[in-house]
């Protein structure tokens, strides 16, 4: 059962990510990058969690609270076409309700960058051991 809610996921984060790019028209879903990195589902298939990743202008920027907010409100407004969507493209017997989340991965890695930084580790540092030439 787990293997088919992780397939049932990786077909809905499809779906989603082609209304994304098609058929969504929402200006608030364009105005910096916002893709769906990650979808989980729970094991009776009856909810679907969709991560969201808001970045800024670039990649390397990083939004603001509000903008990823408005990103999540653009995801709940949409939240009935996207699911019909789901339901016509996806053969299920039931379509999951959807479930909009932010993805904190990028922030958690930048914090654990800052963590590392601060016991004295550089980005690139080896474990310390030193290669011996013969």
């Amino acid at each position: 059962m787990k293997h088919r809610a992780g397939r049932l996921g990786e077909e809905i984060r499809k779906v989603v990510s082609d209304l994304l790019l098609r058929e969504l028209k929402d200006p608030r879903l364009f105005s910096g990058l916002v893709s769906v990195s990650a979808v989980d589902v729970t094991r009776d298939l009856s909810y679907a969690t969709l991560y969201i990743m808001v970045l800024g202008e670039s990649a390397s920027m990083e939004a603001s609270p509000e903008r990823k907010q408005e990103v999540l409100d653009a995801f709940e407004s949409a939240k009935g076409l996207i699911r019909r969507e789901i339901a016509r493209r996806v053969q299920l017997r039931r379509t999951p309700e959807l479930i909009f989340k932010l993805d904190t991965t990028l922030e958690y890695g930048k914090h654990m960058d800052e963590l590392f930084n601060s016991l004295g580790f550089k980005q690139g540092e080896d474990d310390g051991a030193e290669s011996e030439e013969e």
